[in-house]
Parts: C-alpha cells; structure tokens; sequence
C-alpha cells in the first residue's frame, strides 16, 4: 500500500515538472539562405507528443514518435525539400515561455543542424 502511494507520487511529481507546450507556437531559425519560419501544434498526452508543424518551404506535416520526458522534448516529421521526401528530427528543451530546438536531416550528414527558436502564439 505504501509503496503504491509512492510510486503515484512519484507520477505526479515527474507530470508537474514537465513543461506545457500544448497548443500553438511559432518558430525561427537561420538556415543556410536566411530566415526559416515554421509554426508547430503540440498536444501533449502523459509522454506522447502528437501535433502537426507547417512551412512554406516543407508545406504541413505530421508530428510522428514525439515524446515529452520532463523538458526534453522530440519528435519527426516527413517532408518533401525540391522534391526529395526527407525524415527531420527535432529535439530541444522545452518551457511554458519558449524553448530551443534543434532539427537535423536524418541520413544526410552534408546538411548542417538548424538551431530553432519557439514561442507560444497568442
């Protein structure tokens, strides 16, 4: 008995620490010819993270293996750049005021990490 109280205090506790990033953000970065702008959907379900992300340079896209454990955030999407279907990953640390990101193509080495910027839409 006491050890099951623990163990939902425990839950509790590690719940309240994460950050809440439900809802709408908007994002910028510099990529390598200029600004990139994207925006973001989270919703957030205990760890799983699902949402969709929009640019006009990618066009809208799924949120897939998305995962919230405490701050850190990740997750990939799909998406299409001068025709070639490409997988990003993003993976960041997040707070209710804003948070970093970084997104890298997985399996294209040549390509340098993107370092983004959130911030909650009003």
């Amino acid at each position: 008995m006491l050890r099951k109280a623990i163990v939902t205090m425990f839950a509790m506790t590690v719940s309240l620490l994460a950050a809440d990033i439900n809802g709408n953000w908007t994002g910028k970065a510099e990529g390598p010819n200029g600004t990139l702008e994207r925006t973001f959907t989270f919703k957030v379900d205990g760890t799983k993270l699902t949402g969709e992300t929009n640019s006009e340079y990618t066009g809208k896209s799924q949120i897939q293996d998305g995962k919230v454990e405490g701050e850190a955030v990740s997750f990939t999407i799909k998406a299409s750049i001068q025709g070639n279907d490409v997988t990003l990953q993003y993976a960041g640390t997040a707070a209710a005021s804003g948070f970093k990101m970084t997104s890298k193509m997985v399996g294209v080495s040549d390509f340098p990490p993107i370092q983004w910027t959130l911030t909650k839409s009003k």
